[in-house]
This record gives structure tokens, sequence and C-alpha cells, in this order.
């Protein structure tokens, strides 16, 4: 009974249109005051708890404003013009380029929809002028957008991490070689498809451009090697990270690029002074924008976003960490872990319903309150089943990307939606091609683990663990 009137409870709220993080709320409370001994109080220590005892989660509200740092501060022009450059000249390639911009901007924000609306404002509107099908242009920026979430860092792995107590340092380094692969294959299909289509490339802008651009762009992706080389190195947690992360964005951002800010009129000056009497001009405007910054209304505004959106991602992460509560003290999964294991189901049938399992819930949740549920009914299965819980948390990220591009809850359409002016139907019809790509190659990932495994593996080889 208990069972039943906690997914029933949430399948009803969800159904009414309720919002999924009050949802998960309701069906928990309602759950643990019909058939559990805790008290009302238990449930706000739990939705305490669940936000502070796990230390990894304070990294996502770091990385969501390190990204809206980037987002406003013009990374991402200076990284589609890097890519541009590098790529633009292959027949295809201001598709290319476009989805290698959204490998590196992935790389610098943690978030796909942030992806989609930083890269694909600029990069939709440049394709169809130059050529492209509107339609195509829209379906490559909606799917190469949902590498936000595959290339570390990622706000879903840390939700993964945190629901399993995995490694996140050891996620974020399995994840790099399945998103850098993905990014290429989608490379490969539109080279593919640019040669049948005919589709145009733009002239090779020279050496020196290309070395001028990539100098431009290096203040945004030198976060790149911030964040995953302080991780991967073994010198810095991620949470640790993110909170580098965000400061430097901040003073790329304002102080840097000066894209917003009180200095984003002022240019670095140094006409015909001495260098001293340039050096001083220079640090006075550093010394002015310091002390002006805390009032800036772009600064305000970028930080005022920031904590919209972390918010209430943690909002909906504290309830469905309740829900998971309900789940554990339940005894849930591991009820659904012994029956399915006394079924005598391979591992790789339990893989095809997991991605079953995990493609219909993306239909109609959020991401990281798909993870928060489903991790801890699947965790225990996989285990018992030798499947690696960090191999298990890539399916699942990868499976999220795709729910990313279905209806009625992808968040990528209602974005690419918002930029082309499309309706969401159009969007649908221009992603559709893409799906087929994402779906092999979440069988490659399924059952190919060492793709996710190695890079892992090896780092803790080297290290002699």
């Amino acid at each position: 009974m208990a069972i039943a009137t906690l997914f029933t409870a949430l399948f009803v709220c969800m159904f009414l249109g309720m919002p999924i993080a009050i949802a998960l709320g309701f069906s928990s409370m309602l759950t643990i005051l019909l058939f559990s001994n805790d008290s009302l109080a238990s449930v706000a220590l739990k939705l305490y708890e669940s936000s502070s005892e796990h230390y990894t989660l304070l990294a996502i509200p770091f990385f969501i404003l390190s990204s809206a740092f980037l987002s406003t501060g013009g990374v991402a022009r200076r990284i589609i013009d890097f890519a541009m450059d590098s790529i633009g000249h292959v027949r295809g390639g201001l598709a290319m380029a476009s989805v290698m911009a959204c490998m590196l901007f992935a790389a610098v924000s943690g978030s796909s929809p942030a992806t989609v609306a930083a890269i694909g404002s600029i990069v939709i509107v440049g394709m169809v002028k130059a050529g492209y099908p509107e339609k195509f242009a829209a379906g490559v920026i909606t799917t190469s957008g949902t590498l936000g979430i595959l290339i570390p860092p990622s706000i879903v792995m840390l939700v993964y991490a945190a629901a399993t107590e995995v490694s996140a340092a050891k996620m974020f380094m399995a994840g790099l070689i399945p998103g850098l692969m993905m990014g290429f294959i989608l490379m490969i299909v539109i080279y593919i498809v640019a040669r049948f289509k005919n589709l145009p490339s733009r002239p090779f802008p020279g050496v020196k451009q290309l070395g001028i651009s990539s100098a431009k762009a290096m203040g945004g992706l030198a976060l790149i090697f911030i964040v995953l080389g302080s991780i991967y190195g073994g010198v810095a947690s991620p949470t640790e990270a993110s909170a580098v992360a965000c400061v430097y964005a901040y003073l790329i951002a304002v102080f840097g690029y000066r894209d917003i800010g009180p200095l984003k009129d002022v240019a670095w000056r140094n006409q015909g002074e001495n260098l001293a009497k340039a050096t001083a001009r220079n640090l006075g405007h550093m010394f002015l924008g310091l002390i002006k910054t805390p009032i800036d209304k772009d600064i305000r505004h970028v930080v005022r976003d920031g904590a919209k959106v972390s918010i209430m991602l943690l909002f909906i992460i504290a309830n469905a960490m309740l829900f998971a509560h309900v789940l554990t003290t339940e005894r849930i999964p591991h009820i659904i872990a012994e029956y399915i294991v006394s079924m005598g189901l391979p591992a790789w049938g339990f893989l095809i319903i997991v991605n079953l399992l995990l493609l219909a819930a993306g239909n109609f949740m959020e991401p990281s309150a798909i993870v928060l549920i489903m991790a801890p009914i699947l965790f225990p299965i996989a285990t018992q089943l030798g499947i690696d819980p960090i191999h298990l948390g890539i399916i699942m990220v990868v499976n999220m990307e795709i729910g990313m591009l279905t209806p009625p809850v992808g968040l990528n359409l209602f974005v690419t939606a918002g930029i082309t002016g499309r309706s969401i139907g159009w969007v649908i019809q221009s992603v559709l091609p893409w799906l087929l790509v994402m779906l092999a190659f979440l069988a490659l990932i399924t059952y190919v683990p060492q793709i996710s495994l190695f890079l892992p593996e090896w780092l803790d080889s080297m290290r002699g663990y």
C-alpha cells in the first residue's frame, strides 16, 4: 500500500500539472503521514539535511553562477569565432563548428539549456544566413546542446554522485571520453550530410586570424584547464573547483573581456603613452571597477538570474531527496532488487529495462529529479549484477540527454523554440533525425563500458590506487 500510494500520488499530481518539486514533496509527505511512524517535524529535518549534508551539491550554485557570467560575458561569442576559424572551411564546417563550440562551452558551463541558449542564439542565425536550412541548423544546435550535461563539469553528474555517494571526480572523468566521442560522431554525420546536400563552407581565414581568435577565446577556455585539471590532478575536489570557476568567470567577464560590469565601455589604452603611464591608467580603471562592481546593475542581474536557477534546482533536489528517503525507508529499492535478481535477469537484459525506463521518464520529468528518484532504485540492482556504478551513472546521463530532446518536457526544445520563434512541433521535427544518432550512441555507451571506465581506471592506476 505504501508503494502504491507513493507512486499513485506522484503521477496524479504530475498529471494535474503540479510542479515536479511540489509533486515529489506532497507524495512523500502523504506516504509518511499514512504509513510511517515519522513525524512531520522529521520531514522538515530531512529537507534541510538533503541540501546540507551532501557537500557535493554545493558545487551546483557555483557552476550555475559561473555559467551565468560566461553566458552573459561574451565568452560564447569568442568560442564560436575560434570554432568557425578552426573548421569552418570544411564542407558543412559551420555546423561542425557549432558542435565544437557547444563542446567547448559545455566544458565551462555544466548546463544543457545554457549551452543551447548561449551558442544557439548566435549560431543559428549565422548558419541560416550562410545558406543552411533553418531546420537543419536548429536540429544540430538542439542536439549538440545536450553535451552540456555529458562533458564535465556536469550538474546532473553531481546530482548522481550525491544520490549514490560515488565519487563526483570519477563521474567527471568517466564523462569526458563519451562527451568527446558524441561530439565527433555528430561532426561525422554532419560532414556526410553536407557532402550529399552540398552545404556551404567558408574560406579558411588564415593562420594569423586563427591565432587571434584562439587568443581571444583562451580567456574562457582556460576555465576548462582550471576546473578539469585541478580535479583530475587531485588538487581540488569538484566543489572547490566550482568555487574557483565562479571567481574566475566573474573576473574574466568583468575585468578581462569587459563585456559586463562598470568597465564594459572602457578599453585598455596604450596609445602613445609610456608604459608607466599606461599601466597606471589601466590599474586605475580596474580599481574604479572594483569599487563600482558591487552596485553595478549588470552584475546584480547576472547574480539574481543565477540565484533563481540555483534555488529552483536545489528545491527540486531537496524534495527528490525526501522522495528517495521514503523509498529507502520502505525498502522499495531492496524489494525490487531482490525480485529482479530472483528472476535471473542478466546484466544486459537489466540495462535494456533501465534504458527503456529512463527514456520514458525523460519525456515527463526534469533530469535531476529523474536521477534522484531512479538512482536509489537502480543502484543496488546494478551492483548485485556486477555493473559498475560509474558506468551506470554515465548511462543515466546519456538517457537524460535524450530526455532533453523529447516532448513534452524537453528543455532544449523550448530554448530552441524561443531562439527561432518557431513552434515546439517544428523544433521536434528538426530534432527527430538526430534522435536516431543519439539512440545509437546510447546503445554504444551501454554495452561498451570501457568507453566510460577507461579514463578513471587509467588515472587510478597512475596514482597507484
